[in-house]
């Protein structure tokens, strides 16, 4: 059997132990990336916070590597409240009622919660859940609750615009780099 099959089918069988959140928090796109990265020798067992210990175990069974505890860095494992600090939550909500750090627990405020329930959709691992707590919707808190959605996409544009001009000047640098050599080899090639 060739090598790419074998890292195939690996990586097929360690994307069957994972836990299917597609949370990103071990650093890719999803389950399956990470199994191939596990399979091709690129990526420890220990990243992924939602399988957890026993993950571990089934990876470290698989491929015959130690059982690692959870590296810190992409999270902890889940706790009874569930949350794995993916930021998914955080991303939908409309009125920015979600706070937490990246890999750690969020939490809704429910002061400033409108009710949407676009958490719990976005939630991979179902930890968000929608409790009536008997308030009676006012004018006054849906202009509130506009107040909080205008802050939140500027604050959220603002955001992309940032991240969009770091970009265009990271490229420039590149483009002005990449000319100087060209310019620096048509000289030498002159010469």
């Amino acid at each position: 059997m060739s090598e790419t099959n074998t890292t195939e089918r690996l990586a097929e069988a360690l994307c069957r132990l994972l836990p299917q959140t597609q949370c990103r928090q071990c650093g890719f796109d999803g389950c399956a990336q990470y199994a191939r990265a596990i399979a091709e020798g690129s990526a420890e067992i220990n990243r992924c916070a939602p399988g957890g210990k026993k993950g571990v175990e089934k990876l470290a069974a698989l491929t015959g590597r130690p059982a690692l505890e959870i590296d810190p860095e992409y999270g902890r494992e889940l706790d009874p409240k569930r949350c794995i600090g993916c930021r998914l939550c955080h991303s939908a909500c409309p009125v920015g009622a979600v706070t937490g750090i990246p890999k750690h627990l969020f939490a809704v405020i429910e002061s400033s919660c409108t009710g949407c329930g676009l958490c719990v959709c976005a939630c991979p691992v179902n930890a968000v859940e929608m409790i009536e707590n008997g308030h009676v919707w006012t004018a006054e808190d849906a202009e509130l609750a506009k107040k909080a959605y205008e802050r939140t996409n500027a604050r959220r544009r603002a955001g992309a615009e940032r991240r969009r001009a770091q970009l265009e000047k990271a490229t420039d640098n590149k483009s002005a780099v990449l000319m100087q050599a060209l310019l620096m080899a048509k000289s030498l090639k002159k010469s």
